[in-house]
């Protein structure tokens, strides 16, 4: 079972998405929560996947990932967001953030979104990831971007269009024909020689470096 704690002001918001993932059979939702209470229900529920708001009244979102990824194994989060909320975007992305999902995400979509995250793929949504393109993200001009990308090995560079598409490691290895072991290697090398913290960050650096034209956003 994926566990699952969904963090968001909207008691609405909150019961919907917990109705939705509950129905899914392999996802439990261990708890939801407002952002005053979100750190000690992580703590106390230790789940896999957060789904977290990115703007609260009470606590700000950036401020409760920041302080998860302080934490010792920290669980895999996934900003909620409207799209009038895109100048947050890259600053969760500079703390950590593994992906991010409307409010509006369609219900059938939701559950396969969250087994991705929990199995380590990237998760953003076409408006989100057409936003963060388009400048969101301060990684540098595309010629940096290319110069950090030709460090790469050609085995590197195919691991990395495949992270971009969203695959898990799993799924990668199966794609490459590696071990899971060695795609977790190549993902380690391909996030240190591209100077980033996440593999959501990678994807969009390869993106600025053209390496991506042939992949669906």
């Amino acid at each position: 079972m994926i566990r699952v704690v969904v963090v968001d002001d909207e008691a609405l918001i909150r019961s919907g998405f917990e109705l939705i993932l509950r129905a899914a059979g392999d996802i439990d939702v261990v708890a939801t929560t407002t952002g005053a209470d979100a750190v000690r229900e992580i703590d106390q529920h230790r789940p896999d996947v957060v789904l977290l708001d990115i703007r609260m009244p009470d606590v700000d979102g950036l401020t409760i990932l920041r302080q998860l990824r302080e934490t010792p194994d920290p669980p895999v989060v996934a900003m909620l967001t409207t799209f009038d909320a895109d100048e947050y975007i890259a600053a969760a992305l500079r703390s950590g953030a593994s992906g991010f999902l409307l409010k509006d995400t369609d219900p059938e979509q939701l559950a396969q979104l969250v087994r991705t995250l929990a199995s380590g793929g990237v998760v953003l949504s076409p408006k989100v990831t057409r936003a963060v393109v388009d400048g969101y993200l301060d990684t540098g001009a595309g010629s940096v971007a290319a110069d950090r990308v030709a460090q790469l090995t050609d085995r590197e560079r195919d691991v990395l269009v495949l992270i971009a598409e969203g695959l898990s490691n799993t799924d990668i290895g199966n794609r490459v024909h590696l071990s899971v072991g060695t795609v977790k290697d190549h993902v380690s090398a391909i996030l240190t020689k591209l100077r980033v913290g996440s593999r959501v960050q990678a994807a969009l650096l390869a993106q600025r470096a053209g390496l991506l034209r042939d992949v669906e956003w």
